[in-house]
Protein backbone atom coordinates (compact mmCIF):
# COMPACT_ATOMS: atom_id res chain seq x y z
CA UNK A 1 0.00 0.00 0.00
CA UNK A 2 1.06 3.33 -1.21
CA UNK A 3 0.43 6.80 -0.25
CA UNK A 4 0.40 10.35 -1.65
CA UNK A 5 2.22 12.66 0.61
CA UNK A 6 0.22 15.88 -0.65
CA UNK A 7 -3.25 14.67 -0.50
CA UNK A 8 -2.73 11.47 1.24
CA UNK A 9 -5.12 9.55 -0.68
CA UNK A 10 -4.02 5.85 -0.83
CA UNK A 11 -2.81 3.42 -3.97
CA UNK A 12 -2.19 -0.13 -4.94
CA UNK A 13 1.26 -0.68 -4.53
CA UNK A 14 1.98 -0.79 -8.19
CA UNK A 15 0.40 2.72 -8.58
CA UNK A 16 3.51 5.46 -9.11
CA UNK A 17 2.11 8.89 -8.88
CA UNK A 18 -1.41 10.75 -7.66
CA UNK A 19 -3.58 11.46 -10.13
CA UNK A 20 -4.81 14.37 -8.20
CA UNK A 21 -1.97 16.34 -7.58
CA UNK A 22 1.12 14.09 -9.51
CA UNK A 23 3.05 13.73 -6.28
CA UNK A 24 4.76 10.88 -6.57
CA UNK A 25 3.78 7.74 -3.81
CA UNK A 26 5.57 6.74 -0.88
CA UNK A 27 5.14 3.33 0.68
CA UNK A 28 3.46 2.86 4.25
CA UNK A 29 5.46 1.89 6.97
CA UNK A 30 2.84 -0.48 8.14
CA UNK A 31 1.43 -2.38 5.42
CA UNK A 32 -2.04 -2.44 6.85
CA UNK A 33 -2.39 1.68 7.09
CA UNK A 34 -4.85 2.29 4.50
CA UNK A 35 -6.15 -1.29 3.66
CA UNK A 36 -9.88 -2.56 4.51
CA UNK A 37 -10.55 -5.46 6.59
CA UNK A 38 -14.19 -7.44 5.83
CA UNK A 39 -15.12 -4.95 3.50
CA UNK A 40 -15.90 -2.66 6.01
CA UNK A 41 -13.03 -1.53 8.59
CA UNK A 42 -10.49 1.07 7.50
CA UNK A 43 -7.62 1.04 9.17
CA UNK A 44 -6.35 4.48 9.40
CA UNK A 45 -2.94 4.47 11.63
CA UNK A 46 -1.69 2.21 14.90
CA UNK A 47 -2.27 2.74 18.11
CA UNK A 48 -0.07 0.40 20.16
CA UNK A 49 1.95 -2.84 19.63
CA UNK A 50 2.89 -5.82 21.37
CA UNK A 51 4.39 -9.35 21.17
CA UNK A 52 0.89 -11.20 19.81
CA UNK A 53 -1.05 -8.29 18.35
CA UNK A 54 -1.18 -4.65 16.66
CA UNK A 55 -3.87 -2.36 17.21
CA UNK A 56 -5.12 -0.01 14.95
CA UNK A 57 -7.48 2.88 14.98
CA UNK A 58 -9.89 2.28 11.83
CA UNK A 59 -13.48 3.35 10.83
CA UNK A 60 -16.27 1.60 9.95
CA UNK A 61 -16.87 2.67 6.21
CA UNK A 62 -20.72 2.24 5.97
CA UNK A 63 -21.49 3.99 9.48
CA UNK A 64 -18.71 6.43 9.99
CA UNK A 65 -17.73 5.21 13.27
CA UNK A 66 -14.59 5.19 14.85
CA UNK A 67 -13.20 1.82 16.04
CA UNK A 68 -10.26 0.10 17.00
CA UNK A 69 -8.97 -3.19 15.48
CA UNK A 70 -6.70 -5.79 16.81
CA UNK A 71 -4.69 -8.16 14.52
CA UNK A 72 -2.67 -10.74 15.50
CA UNK A 73 0.90 -11.09 14.69
CA UNK A 74 1.58 -12.84 11.14
CA UNK A 75 4.17 -14.89 12.76
CA UNK A 76 1.71 -16.67 15.28
CA UNK A 77 -1.41 -16.30 12.45
CA UNK A 78 0.10 -20.16 12.09
CA UNK A 79 0.09 -21.50 16.14
CA UNK A 80 -3.86 -22.67 16.59
CA UNK A 81 -3.54 -22.67 20.15
CA UNK A 82 -2.46 -19.11 19.83
CA UNK A 83 -5.44 -18.81 17.45
CA UNK A 84 -7.83 -19.98 19.76
CA UNK A 85 -6.82 -17.51 22.67
CA UNK A 86 -7.33 -14.64 20.45
CA UNK A 87 -10.45 -15.81 19.40
CA UNK A 88 -11.41 -16.38 22.96
CA UNK A 89 -10.46 -13.21 23.68
CA UNK A 90 -13.26 -12.00 21.93
CA UNK A 91 -15.74 -14.25 22.79
CA UNK A 92 -15.41 -13.81 26.27
CA UNK A 93 -15.57 -10.14 26.70
CA UNK A 94 -18.08 -10.03 23.65
CA UNK A 95 -20.63 -12.18 26.17
CA UNK A 96 -19.96 -9.79 29.53
CA UNK A 97 -21.97 -7.22 28.01
CA UNK A 98 -20.50 -4.69 31.08
CA UNK A 99 -19.93 -1.21 30.86
CA UNK A 100 -16.89 -1.87 33.03
CA UNK A 101 -15.46 -4.69 30.22
CA UNK A 102 -13.91 -3.70 26.89
CA UNK A 103 -16.78 -3.75 24.27
CA UNK A 104 -16.00 -6.06 21.74
CA UNK A 105 -17.87 -5.54 17.97
CA UNK A 106 -16.57 -7.78 15.54
CA UNK A 107 -13.94 -10.76 15.01
CA UNK A 108 -13.08 -12.41 12.20
CA UNK A 109 -9.75 -13.34 9.92
CA UNK A 110 -8.61 -10.97 7.24
CA UNK A 111 -7.70 -11.43 3.33
CA UNK A 112 -4.26 -13.27 4.24
CA UNK A 113 -6.17 -15.71 7.06
CA UNK A 114 -5.06 -13.61 10.22
CA UNK A 115 -7.20 -13.23 13.26
CA UNK A 116 -8.95 -9.77 14.25
CA UNK A 117 -11.41 -8.49 16.66
CA UNK A 118 -12.91 -5.49 16.75
CA UNK A 119 -13.05 -3.23 19.71
CA UNK A 120 -14.28 0.25 20.91
CA UNK A 121 -12.38 3.19 20.48
CA UNK A 122 -11.47 4.45 23.73
CA UNK A 123 -9.34 7.36 25.04
CA UNK A 124 -7.81 7.71 28.62
CA UNK A 125 -5.27 6.16 30.07
CA UNK A 126 -4.31 2.57 31.28
CA UNK A 127 -4.01 2.61 34.90
CA UNK A 128 -0.13 1.32 34.71
CA UNK A 129 0.38 4.83 33.53
CA UNK A 130 -1.65 6.15 36.60
CA UNK A 131 0.29 4.21 39.18
CA UNK A 132 3.61 5.17 38.08
CA UNK A 133 2.68 8.94 38.48
CA UNK A 134 2.93 7.90 42.35
CA UNK A 135 0.13 7.03 44.86
CA UNK A 136 -3.37 7.03 43.84
CA UNK A 137 -5.26 8.97 46.58
CA UNK A 138 -8.27 7.39 47.92
CA UNK A 139 -10.81 9.91 46.51
CA UNK A 140 -9.75 8.51 42.82
CA UNK A 141 -8.78 5.38 44.06
CA UNK A 142 -12.12 3.84 45.88
CA UNK A 143 -14.69 3.83 42.67
CA UNK A 144 -11.92 2.77 40.15
CA UNK A 145 -11.28 -0.36 42.72
CA UNK A 146 -15.43 -0.25 42.48
CA UNK A 147 -15.53 -0.41 39.09
CA UNK A 148 -12.69 -3.21 38.59
CA UNK A 149 -14.70 -5.38 41.29
CA UNK A 150 -18.18 -4.94 39.22
CA UNK A 151 -16.13 -6.21 35.59
CA UNK A 152 -14.51 -9.03 37.55
CA UNK A 153 -17.84 -9.87 39.74
CA UNK A 154 -19.83 -10.19 35.77
CA UNK A 155 -16.88 -12.05 34.35
CA UNK A 156 -16.97 -14.43 37.35
CA UNK A 157 -20.89 -14.68 37.07
CA UNK A 158 -21.02 -15.87 33.70
CA UNK A 159 -18.03 -18.27 34.68
CA UNK A 160 -15.48 -16.50 32.95
CA UNK A 161 -11.37 -16.24 35.12
CA UNK A 162 -9.27 -13.34 33.30
CA UNK A 163 -6.27 -14.86 35.01
CA UNK A 164 -4.28 -11.98 33.97
CA UNK A 165 -5.30 -8.97 35.89
CA UNK A 166 -3.01 -6.56 36.07
CA UNK A 167 -2.60 -2.43 35.71
CA UNK A 168 -1.85 -2.18 31.94
CA UNK A 169 -5.20 -4.41 31.32
CA UNK A 170 -7.06 -2.27 33.18
CA UNK A 171 -8.09 1.33 31.24
CA UNK A 172 -9.23 4.38 32.35
CA UNK A 173 -11.46 6.12 30.18
CA UNK A 174 -13.50 9.09 30.58
CA UNK A 175 -17.24 10.17 31.32
CA UNK A 176 -18.71 13.62 30.40
CA UNK A 177 -18.32 14.43 33.81
CA UNK A 178 -14.49 13.81 34.00
CA UNK A 179 -14.40 10.83 36.39
CA UNK A 180 -12.90 7.49 35.39
CA UNK A 181 -14.75 4.70 33.40
CA UNK A 182 -12.92 1.22 33.86
CA UNK A 183 -12.81 -0.93 31.20
CA UNK A 184 -11.44 -4.55 31.76
CA UNK A 185 -9.24 -5.40 28.80
CA UNK A 186 -7.41 -8.29 27.47
CA UNK A 187 -8.94 -11.54 28.11
CA UNK A 188 -6.11 -13.62 26.20
CA UNK A 189 -5.64 -16.16 28.58
CA UNK A 190 -9.46 -16.11 29.96
CA UNK A 191 -10.67 -19.48 31.16
CA UNK A 192 -14.00 -20.28 30.45
CA UNK A 193 -16.04 -23.56 31.56
CA UNK A 194 -17.32 -23.89 28.40
CA UNK A 195 -14.01 -23.65 26.67
CA UNK A 196 -11.68 -26.21 25.82
CA UNK A 197 -8.80 -26.81 27.67
CA UNK A 198 -6.08 -24.88 26.06
CA UNK A 199 -3.13 -24.72 28.82
CA UNK A 200 -0.58 -27.40 28.46
CA UNK A 201 0.51 -29.41 30.78
CA UNK A 202 3.28 -27.61 33.31
CA UNK A 203 2.70 -24.24 31.13
CA UNK A 204 1.95 -21.20 33.11
CA UNK A 205 0.54 -17.74 32.07
CA UNK A 206 -0.10 -15.06 33.65
CA UNK A 207 2.29 -11.90 34.83
CA UNK A 208 4.61 -13.08 38.03
CA UNK A 209 4.01 -9.74 39.93
CA UNK A 210 0.32 -10.26 39.85
CA UNK A 211 0.22 -14.14 40.17
CA UNK A 212 -1.90 -15.56 42.79
CA UNK A 213 0.13 -19.04 44.85
CA UNK A 214 -2.43 -21.17 43.66
CA UNK A 215 -1.43 -20.20 40.12
CA UNK A 216 2.14 -21.05 40.64
CA UNK A 217 1.33 -24.96 41.57
CA UNK A 218 -2.33 -25.54 39.65
CA UNK A 219 -2.99 -24.29 36.27
CA UNK A 220 -6.91 -25.15 37.13
CA UNK A 221 -7.01 -22.35 39.87
CA UNK A 222 -10.39 -20.83 40.31
CA UNK A 223 -11.98 -17.17 40.49
CA UNK A 224 -10.19 -16.01 42.94
CA UNK A 225 -6.89 -16.16 41.65
CA UNK A 226 -8.40 -12.94 40.24
CA UNK A 227 -9.00 -11.70 43.80
CA UNK A 228 -5.69 -12.00 44.51
CA UNK A 229 -4.67 -10.21 41.46
CA UNK A 230 -7.15 -7.26 42.53
CA UNK A 231 -4.93 -7.25 45.98
CA UNK A 232 -1.92 -6.91 44.10
CA UNK A 233 -3.22 -3.90 42.49
CA UNK A 234 -4.92 -2.06 45.08
CA UNK A 235 -2.04 -2.31 46.98
CA UNK A 236 0.00 -0.61 44.42
CA UNK A 237 -2.48 1.87 43.18
CA UNK A 238 -2.51 2.95 47.20
CA UNK A 239 1.17 2.89 47.68
CA UNK A 240 2.45 2.68 43.82
CA UNK A 241 4.64 0.22 45.02
CA UNK A 242 4.05 -3.98 44.49
CA UNK A 243 4.03 -5.83 47.83
CA UNK A 244 6.64 -8.27 46.66
CA UNK A 245 9.74 -6.88 45.05
CA UNK A 246 12.20 -9.39 43.03
CA UNK A 247 14.64 -9.23 40.05
CA UNK A 248 13.05 -12.71 38.82
CA UNK A 249 10.63 -14.89 37.85
CA UNK A 250 11.37 -17.30 40.23
CA UNK A 251 11.93 -14.83 43.07
CA UNK A 252 8.57 -13.19 42.50
CA UNK A 253 6.88 -16.55 42.64
CA UNK A 254 8.50 -17.56 45.68
CA UNK A 255 7.55 -14.73 47.58
CA UNK A 256 3.85 -15.11 46.28
CA UNK A 257 3.61 -18.82 47.78
CA UNK A 258 5.68 -18.45 50.67
CA UNK A 259 6.22 -14.67 52.23
CA UNK A 260 3.48 -12.90 54.01
CA UNK A 261 2.05 -9.67 52.31
CA UNK A 262 2.97 -6.36 54.10
CA UNK A 263 0.40 -4.19 55.68
CA UNK A 264 -0.15 -0.96 53.59
CA UNK A 265 0.80 0.97 56.95
CA UNK A 266 4.37 -0.90 56.89
CA UNK A 267 4.92 1.30 53.36
CA UNK A 268 3.77 4.58 55.41
CA UNK A 269 0.31 4.58 53.98
CA UNK A 270 -2.46 5.49 56.42
CA UNK A 271 -5.88 3.85 54.94
CA UNK A 272 -9.20 3.10 56.67
CA UNK A 273 -8.85 -0.24 58.80
CA UNK A 274 -11.31 -1.82 56.98
CA UNK A 275 -9.51 -1.14 53.58
CA UNK A 276 -6.26 -2.02 54.58
CA UNK A 277 -7.92 -5.72 55.90
CA UNK A 278 -9.98 -6.10 52.96
CA UNK A 279 -6.25 -5.85 50.29
CA UNK A 280 -4.67 -7.80 53.15
CA UNK A 281 -7.68 -10.38 52.84
CA UNK A 282 -7.31 -10.18 49.05
CA UNK A 283 -3.68 -11.75 49.22
CA UNK A 284 -4.06 -14.22 51.52
CA UNK A 285 -2.33 -17.25 50.81
CA UNK A 286 -5.00 -19.84 51.06
CA UNK A 287 -7.94 -19.19 48.82
CA UNK A 288 -10.68 -19.68 51.35
CA UNK A 289 -9.37 -17.25 53.62
CA UNK A 290 -9.91 -14.71 50.38
CA UNK A 291 -13.61 -12.81 50.64
CA UNK A 292 -16.04 -15.10 49.04
CA UNK A 293 -16.38 -13.63 45.74
CA UNK A 294 -16.15 -10.07 43.89
CA UNK A 295 -19.80 -9.11 44.90
CA UNK A 296 -17.99 -9.25 48.61
CA UNK A 297 -15.31 -7.33 47.47
CA UNK A 298 -17.64 -4.82 45.92
CA UNK A 299 -19.88 -4.42 48.66
CA UNK A 300 -17.08 -3.82 50.97
CA UNK A 301 -15.32 -1.52 49.27
CA UNK A 302 -18.79 -0.01 48.22
CA UNK A 303 -19.31 0.37 52.24
CA UNK A 304 -15.99 2.28 52.98
CA UNK A 305 -16.41 4.68 50.14
CA UNK A 306 -19.56 5.61 52.00
CA UNK A 307 -18.37 5.76 55.42
CA UNK A 308 -15.57 8.17 53.68
CA UNK A 309 -17.59 10.39 52.34
CA UNK A 310 -16.90 9.32 48.51
CA UNK A 311 -19.34 9.10 45.86
CA UNK A 312 -19.47 5.43 44.75
CA UNK A 313 -19.67 5.29 40.66
CA UNK A 314 -23.33 4.67 39.05
CA UNK A 315 -25.02 1.44 39.45
CA UNK A 316 -24.96 -0.94 36.57
CA UNK A 317 -28.07 -0.37 35.19
CA UNK A 318 -26.83 3.42 34.28
CA UNK A 319 -23.61 2.83 33.57
CA UNK A 320 -25.03 0.23 30.70
CA UNK A 321 -27.35 3.33 29.19
CA UNK A 322 -23.76 4.63 28.49
CA UNK A 323 -22.11 1.72 27.58
CA UNK A 324 -24.40 1.21 24.59
CA UNK A 325 -23.85 1.71 20.96
CA UNK A 326 -25.38 4.05 19.08
CA UNK A 327 -27.81 2.83 16.21
CA UNK A 328 -26.51 2.71 12.88
CA UNK A 329 -26.09 5.84 10.50
CA UNK A 330 -27.05 6.47 6.67
CA UNK A 331 -24.22 5.63 4.30
CA UNK A 332 -21.39 8.35 4.66
CA UNK A 333 -21.66 10.49 1.78
CA UNK A 334 -18.24 11.45 1.82
CA UNK A 335 -16.36 9.02 -0.79
CA UNK A 336 -18.90 9.25 -3.48
CA UNK A 337 -19.58 13.20 -3.16
CA UNK A 338 -15.69 13.22 -3.55
CA UNK A 339 -15.86 11.28 -6.96
CA UNK A 340 -19.28 12.87 -7.86
CA UNK A 341 -17.09 16.23 -8.19
CA UNK A 342 -13.83 14.72 -9.37
CA UNK A 343 -16.04 13.53 -12.06
CA UNK A 344 -17.57 16.72 -12.70
CA UNK A 345 -14.23 18.48 -12.71
CA UNK A 346 -13.02 15.40 -15.39
CA UNK A 347 -16.00 16.80 -17.87
CA UNK A 348 -14.56 20.41 -17.54
CA UNK A 349 -10.91 19.04 -18.12
CA UNK A 350 -12.45 17.41 -21.91
CA UNK A 351 -14.15 20.00 -22.62
CA UNK A 352 -11.65 22.72 -21.66
CA UNK A 353 -8.88 21.01 -23.19
CA UNK A 354 -11.07 19.09 -26.24
CA UNK A 355 -13.23 22.44 -27.56
CA UNK A 356 -14.27 20.23 -30.88
CA UNK A 357 -14.50 17.06 -29.36
CA UNK A 358 -12.31 14.77 -26.73
CA UNK A 359 -10.25 11.31 -28.06
CA UNK A 360 -12.42 8.05 -28.04
CA UNK A 361 -9.54 6.78 -25.22
CA UNK A 362 -10.06 9.37 -23.22
CA UNK A 363 -14.08 9.88 -23.48
CA UNK A 364 -13.92 6.24 -22.93
CA UNK A 365 -11.96 6.18 -19.97
CA UNK A 366 -14.14 8.78 -18.19
CA UNK A 367 -17.40 6.98 -19.17
CA UNK A 368 -15.50 3.44 -17.42
CA UNK A 369 -14.98 5.98 -14.22
CA UNK A 370 -18.79 6.66 -14.56
CA UNK A 371 -19.62 3.39 -14.50
CA UNK A 372 -17.51 2.24 -11.91
CA UNK A 373 -18.75 4.67 -9.64
CA UNK A 374 -22.41 4.04 -10.25
CA UNK A 375 -21.55 -0.28 -9.26
CA UNK A 376 -19.80 1.27 -6.36
CA UNK A 377 -22.94 3.53 -5.17
CA UNK A 378 -24.86 0.41 -5.67
CA UNK A 379 -22.67 -1.76 -3.76
CA UNK A 380 -22.63 0.74 -1.28
CA UNK A 381 -26.21 1.35 -1.10
CA UNK A 382 -27.19 -2.55 -0.24
CA UNK A 383 -24.53 -2.63 1.89
CA UNK A 384 -25.33 0.16 4.52
CA UNK A 385 -28.88 -1.95 4.25
CA UNK A 386 -27.60 -4.76 5.37
CA UNK A 387 -25.54 -2.95 7.92
CA UNK A 388 -28.83 -1.41 9.26
CA UNK A 389 -29.90 -5.11 9.60
CA UNK A 390 -26.79 -6.15 11.44
CA UNK A 391 -26.73 -3.47 13.74
CA UNK A 392 -30.19 -4.25 14.90
CA UNK A 393 -29.06 -7.92 14.95
CA UNK A 394 -26.46 -6.91 17.08
CA UNK A 395 -28.48 -4.21 19.46
CA UNK A 396 -30.93 -7.38 20.05
CA UNK A 397 -27.72 -9.59 20.92
CA UNK A 398 -26.65 -6.74 23.11
CA UNK A 399 -29.84 -6.26 24.90
CA UNK A 400 -30.32 -9.93 25.27
CA UNK A 401 -26.80 -10.03 26.84
CA UNK A 402 -27.37 -6.99 28.93
CA UNK A 403 -30.94 -8.31 30.78
CA UNK A 404 -29.57 -12.06 31.07
CA UNK A 405 -26.43 -10.31 32.69
CA UNK A 406 -28.41 -8.22 34.84
CA UNK A 407 -30.56 -11.12 36.67
CA UNK A 408 -27.39 -12.90 37.00
CA UNK A 409 -25.80 -10.08 38.45
CA UNK A 410 -28.83 -9.97 40.74
CA UNK A 411 -29.08 -13.29 41.33
CA UNK A 412 -24.85 -13.31 41.85
CA UNK A 413 -25.41 -10.92 44.91
CA UNK A 414 -27.97 -12.95 46.28
CA UNK A 415 -25.53 -15.91 46.56
CA UNK A 416 -22.72 -13.92 47.62
CA UNK A 417 -24.47 -12.92 51.09
CA UNK A 418 -25.61 -17.14 51.01
CA UNK A 419 -22.07 -17.74 50.49
CA UNK A 420 -21.13 -15.70 53.43
CA UNK A 421 -23.74 -16.71 55.72
CA UNK A 422 -22.34 -20.61 54.64
CA UNK A 423 -18.91 -19.77 54.97
CA UNK A 424 -20.10 -18.37 58.63
CA UNK A 425 -22.07 -21.37 59.69
CA UNK A 426 -19.23 -24.04 58.27
CA UNK A 427 -16.67 -22.32 60.44
CA UNK A 428 -19.67 -22.00 63.33
CA UNK A 429 -19.36 -25.61 63.35
CA UNK A 430 -15.58 -25.85 64.08
CA UNK A 431 -16.62 -25.19 68.02
CA UNK A 432 -19.11 -27.53 68.55
CA UNK A 433 -17.27 -30.43 66.90
CA UNK A 434 -14.32 -29.51 69.12
CA UNK A 435 -16.48 -29.46 71.91
CA UNK A 436 -18.04 -33.06 71.20
CA UNK A 437 -14.45 -34.28 70.71
CA UNK A 438 -13.67 -33.18 74.02
CA UNK A 439 -16.77 -34.31 75.90
CA UNK A 440 -16.22 -37.65 74.03
CA UNK A 441 -12.73 -38.11 75.15
CA UNK A 442 -14.14 -37.09 78.70
CA UNK A 443 -16.53 -39.67 78.34
CA UNK A 444 -13.70 -42.34 77.77
CA UNK A 445 -11.82 -41.76 80.46
CA UNK A 446 -14.53 -41.29 82.94
CA UNK A 447 -15.49 -44.86 81.54
CA UNK A 448 -12.29 -46.13 82.52
CA UNK A 449 -12.30 -44.75 85.73
CA UNK A 450 -15.44 -46.82 86.32
CA UNK A 451 -13.85 -49.84 84.84
CA UNK A 452 -11.23 -49.47 87.67
CA UNK A 453 -12.79 -49.26 90.36
CA UNK A 454 -15.60 -51.91 89.27
CA UNK A 455 -12.58 -53.92 89.13
CA UNK A 456 -11.71 -52.89 92.49
CA UNK A 457 -14.56 -53.90 94.06
CA UNK A 458 -15.38 -56.61 91.87
CA UNK A 459 -19.07 -56.43 92.80
CA UNK A 460 -18.31 -57.82 95.98
CA UNK A 461 -18.42 -54.68 98.28
CA UNK A 462 -19.46 -50.99 97.22
CA UNK A 463 -16.95 -48.13 96.83
CA UNK A 464 -17.39 -44.86 97.45
CA UNK A 465 -15.51 -43.91 94.65
CA UNK A 466 -17.42 -46.46 92.39
CA UNK A 467 -20.44 -44.47 93.33
CA UNK A 468 -19.00 -41.13 92.17
CA UNK A 469 -17.34 -42.22 88.65
CA UNK A 470 -21.03 -43.09 87.87
CA UNK A 471 -22.73 -39.69 89.06
CA UNK A 472 -19.36 -38.32 87.08
CA UNK A 473 -20.11 -40.34 83.91
CA UNK A 474 -23.75 -39.36 84.05
CA UNK A 475 -23.09 -36.02 83.86
CA UNK A 476 -20.11 -36.43 81.10
CA UNK A 477 -22.96 -38.14 79.13
CA UNK A 478 -25.15 -35.42 79.46
CA UNK A 479 -22.72 -32.80 78.36
CA UNK A 480 -21.87 -34.97 75.43
CA UNK A 481 -25.59 -35.49 74.52
CA UNK A 482 -25.94 -31.58 75.06
CA UNK A 483 -23.00 -30.94 72.44
CA UNK A 484 -23.34 -33.73 70.24
CA UNK A 485 -27.47 -32.21 69.58
CA UNK A 486 -26.13 -28.94 69.26
CA UNK A 487 -23.26 -29.97 66.60
CA UNK A 488 -25.92 -31.80 64.70
CA UNK A 489 -28.04 -28.21 64.87
CA UNK A 490 -24.99 -26.48 63.49
CA UNK A 491 -24.20 -29.16 61.16
CA UNK A 492 -27.61 -28.61 59.78
CA UNK A 493 -27.56 -25.09 59.43
CA UNK A 494 -24.76 -24.91 57.49
CA UNK A 495 -25.95 -28.08 55.39
CA UNK A 496 -29.33 -25.59 54.89
CA UNK A 497 -27.13 -22.63 54.51
CA UNK A 498 -24.83 -24.37 51.57
CA UNK A 499 -28.12 -25.59 49.70
CA UNK A 500 -29.24 -22.17 49.64
CA UNK A 501 -25.85 -21.14 47.86
CA UNK A 502 -26.41 -24.18 45.46
CA UNK A 503 -30.06 -23.42 44.95
CA UNK A 504 -29.09 -20.17 43.70
CA UNK A 505 -25.69 -21.19 41.87
CA UNK A 506 -28.47 -23.67 39.92
CA UNK A 507 -30.48 -20.55 39.10
CA UNK A 508 -27.55 -19.00 38.00
CA UNK A 509 -26.61 -21.85 35.52
CA UNK A 510 -29.92 -21.96 34.26
CA UNK A 511 -29.58 -18.19 33.16
CA UNK A 512 -26.13 -18.89 31.94
CA UNK A 513 -27.66 -21.77 29.94
CA UNK A 514 -30.29 -19.96 28.73
CA UNK A 515 -27.68 -17.06 27.45
CA UNK A 516 -25.99 -19.46 25.53
CA UNK A 517 -29.19 -21.01 23.42
CA UNK A 518 -30.31 -16.92 22.73
CA UNK A 519 -26.58 -16.35 21.33
CA UNK A 520 -27.05 -19.72 19.12
CA UNK A 521 -30.55 -18.91 17.62
CA UNK A 522 -28.83 -15.15 16.43
CA UNK A 523 -26.18 -16.61 15.35
CA UNK A 524 -26.78 -17.65 12.25
CA UNK A 525 -28.63 -14.49 11.02
CA UNK A 526 -25.63 -12.87 12.58
CA UNK A 527 -23.23 -14.95 10.14
CA UNK A 528 -25.18 -14.66 7.02
CA UNK A 529 -25.91 -11.10 6.88
CA UNK A 530 -21.55 -10.17 8.11
CA UNK A 531 -21.20 -12.66 5.48
CA UNK A 532 -22.56 -10.44 2.92
CA UNK A 533 -21.44 -7.03 4.10
CA UNK A 534 -17.93 -8.28 3.91
CA UNK A 535 -17.91 -9.60 0.01
CA UNK A 536 -19.70 -6.44 -0.92
CA UNK A 537 -17.39 -4.16 1.15
CA UNK A 538 -14.56 -6.39 -0.29
CA UNK A 539 -15.72 -6.18 -4.23
CA UNK A 540 -16.30 -2.10 -3.60
CA UNK A 541 -12.64 -2.13 -2.44
CA UNK A 542 -11.30 -3.49 -5.40
CA UNK A 543 -13.61 -1.37 -7.61
CA UNK A 544 -12.12 1.42 -5.72
CA UNK A 545 -8.67 0.61 -6.74
CA UNK A 546 -9.67 0.49 -10.17
CA UNK A 547 -11.08 3.55 -9.91
CA UNK A 548 -8.03 4.97 -8.82
CA UNK A 549 -6.35 3.18 -12.02
CA UNK A 550 -8.93 4.89 -14.10
CA UNK A 551 -8.39 8.31 -12.74
CA UNK A 552 -4.79 8.00 -12.76
CA UNK A 553 -4.92 6.55 -16.89
CA UNK A 554 -7.21 9.76 -17.50
CA UNK A 555 -5.23 12.29 -16.36
CA UNK A 556 -2.17 11.48 -17.12
CA UNK A 557 -2.72 12.82 -20.66
CA UNK A 558 -3.80 16.27 -19.21
CA UNK A 559 -1.40 17.25 -16.89
CA UNK A 560 0.63 18.64 -19.14
CA UNK A 561 -1.93 21.48 -20.72
CA UNK A 562 -1.51 24.54 -19.16
CA UNK A 563 -5.10 25.27 -19.45
CA UNK A 564 -6.17 22.98 -17.09
CA UNK A 565 -4.07 24.06 -14.22
CA UNK A 566 -6.44 25.55 -12.32
CA UNK A 567 -8.82 22.69 -12.92
CA UNK A 568 -6.24 20.49 -11.34
CA UNK A 569 -6.25 22.95 -8.61
CA UNK A 570 -9.55 22.17 -7.77
CA UNK A 571 -9.27 18.93 -8.03
CA UNK A 572 -6.71 18.71 -5.24
CA UNK A 573 -8.58 21.19 -3.29
CA UNK A 574 -11.53 19.19 -3.11
CA UNK A 575 -9.02 15.93 -2.00
CA UNK A 576 -7.78 18.10 0.66
CA UNK A 577 -10.80 19.03 1.87
CA UNK A 578 -12.24 15.37 1.85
Amino acid sequence: MKSCPKCNLRYPDESTYCFVDGAVLEPLKDPRVGTTIAGRYQIENILGEGGMATVYRARHTLIDRPCAVKILNPALARDKMVRERFRREAKSAKKLAHPNVIDIFDEGDTGDGTSFMVMELLDGEPLDALVSRGPIPLHRALPIMIQVSRGIARAHDLEVIHRDLKPENIFLARRDDGSDLVKLLDFGIARSAQDSRLTGVGEVFGTPQYMAPERITSIDAGGSQDLYALGVIFFEMITSTLPFEANDVPTFLLKHLKEPPPKLSSRGVKVPVELENLIDSLMAKDPKQRPVDAHKVHNDLVSISQKMGIHPPPEIQHEQKTAARAPAATLPPVTLDRWARRLTVFEQMLQRAYPSGAPADQRSTLESVKKVVTEIASLRGSSVEDQRKLEGLEGRQREGRERFGRAVDALGVDASKAREVARAAREGVDPYTKAVSQARDLAQKTHGEILHWEGRCGFNAPYAELSDSYRKMADVVDHWLKTYDLEKQAVAWAEAKEQEVQDLDFQIQELRAQLGKFEQSLEQEHAQLEAKVSAAGKRAGELEEALLELATRFCAPLRTKPELAALFTELEAGSAAA
